[in-house]
């Protein structure tokens, strides 16, 4: 297909919004108030996120002990940092980069879906009474019944080592599978801990749909990152966090201080999750920005041309093939869609150049230490706020609050990093 054509199926002006990722190009999407899209089929409800925030804290003494290499007090929660040498005023950085455990904001979603079914197994053995301290499951007797019980997930690599890792140190055995775009230091240090590596010469999607095969195959439970509410919610417990950050540092979002978020975007789970999370809260005082590179835009397409349903961006020519393995997907999450796709306000496709230079950028600048899905959301400040402020998006007198969620990057081996800064 070349750049001027348009697949049979869409018109050529819903092909027109995507054409230039297709050029390989940086692209905007914004939200059109009067889209008509399946959307908040399965809304979140405040009750459900007040649960997840329950169970985090009542896991907070058994993943201490789990991982006491770590300086910490059990809590999943990054920092929100200033970002120094910024041409953007008042730009934050959530950096779920270094949270513990996974070193990526698969540390929320893909581990809170890991503890609620430990939970649940833990009651239905008898292993846990009724508001009895979930540190009994650190005992031998329970973690010789963890151990005869298999998690099953497909990954590229951050979510199958959030879920590998505490599951492994949970006793229970862990089966990874893994895309083609995995990065082979990730599947390293999976084996190196005991998981079972199974890799498939397919993309990310394909690989999800060999997982859940296995999985039924081997009466295994199925973390699902298409289709999972539990991982969805995990990740919007985040948007409580960010909140209670703010208001420590005396900003008030509302008319006038907008607050936008930068979202690093694979499948959607996790940032649809966070914006569920954050909408609650601020409502339309709130922009979710979701960042995909260009060559693997899933929810771009679904939005642009898709109104809404998810695509394959085979069908526009694009490969899937970029450095950001994290965000290599090619078809977005239907439920992610459903519960959260009105509410997307913007999707912007980044470069892979540009993320490697915001790699660099980001160690220099503040030392921050990210692998280039991280720091995405770096790369699509300039193009989003001078797209959004022309279109009248953002207020001419407003004072935006900018978060850049990072979400990987402080594991990465040294040689790996090394390369990144390369010149």
């Amino acid at each position: 297909m070349n750049d001027d054509q348009s697949p049979a199926a869409y018109p050529d002006d819903a092909f027109a919004a995507i054409a230039p990722l297709v050029r390989g190009e940086t692209a905007v999407w914004l939200r059109d108030p009067g889209l008509g899209l399946t959307v908040d089929a399965a809304p979140l409800s405040t009750d459900e996120i007040a649960e997840a925030r329950a169970r985090f804290i009542r896991f907070e003494p058994v993943l201490r002990a789990l991982f006491p290499d770590k300086d910490w007090d059990g809590q999943i929660r990054s920092d929100l940092a200033d970002y120094p040498m910024s041409s953007t005023p008042g730009l934050l950085v959530k950096c779920d980069h270094a949270l513990p455990m996974a070193g990526s904001v698969k540390a929320r979603g893909g581990v809170y879906e890991l503890l609620c079914y430990v939970e649940e197994l833990a009651l239905d053995r008898g292993l846990l009474g009724p508001g009895q301290s979930l540190e009994t499951l650190l005992a031998p007797a329970s973690l010789a019944v963890l151990e005869a019980h298999r998690i099953v997930v497909a990954s590229t690599g951050n979510l199958g080592f959030a879920i590998g890792r505490v599951a492994r140190a949970l006793g229970l055995q862990a089966e990874i599978h893994m895309s083609h775009d995995a990065k082979t230091w990730k599947k390293e240090r999976l084996r190196a801990i005991g998981a079972t590596v199974v890799e498939h010469d397919c993309d990310y999607t394909g690989a999800v749909a060999r997982a859940r095969q296995a999985a039924v195959a081997e009466d295994a439970y199925f973390i699902d990152d298409e289709d999972s509410r539990r991982l969805f919610v995990g990740y919007a417990v985040a948007a409580a966090e960010l909140a209670d950050q703010l208001s420590a540092r005396g900003l008030t979002i509302g008319p006038g201080r907008p607050l936008i978020v930068y979202l690093p975007c694979g499948v959607g789970g996790a940032p649809g999750g966070i914006t569920a999370g954050l909408k609650q809260i601020y409502g339309e005082h709130v922009l979710a920005v979701f960042v995909e590179p260009v060559a693997s835009p899933c929810v771009f397409a679904a939005l642009a041309v898709g109104q809404g349903r998810p695509i394959s961006i085979y069908e526009f020519g694009l490969t899937n093939d970029t450095i950001a393995d994290g965000l290599a997907v090619p078809s977005a999450s239907p439920f992610v869609m459903q519960a959260i796709g009105r509410n997307i306000d913007a999707v912007v496709g980044v470069t892979d150049q540009a993320m490697v230079d915001w790699v660099r950028r980001a160690w220099a600048q503040a030392e921050l230490r990210l692998e280039p899905s991280g720091a995405s959301g770096f790369a699509a400040l300039d193009p989003f706020n001078s797209r959004a402020r022309a279109a009248g998006v953002i207020d001419s007198d407003a004072k935006p609050v900018h978060v850049v969620w990072t979400t990987g990057g402080s594991l990465l081996p040294e040689a790996e990093f090394a390369a990144l800064l390369a010149p």
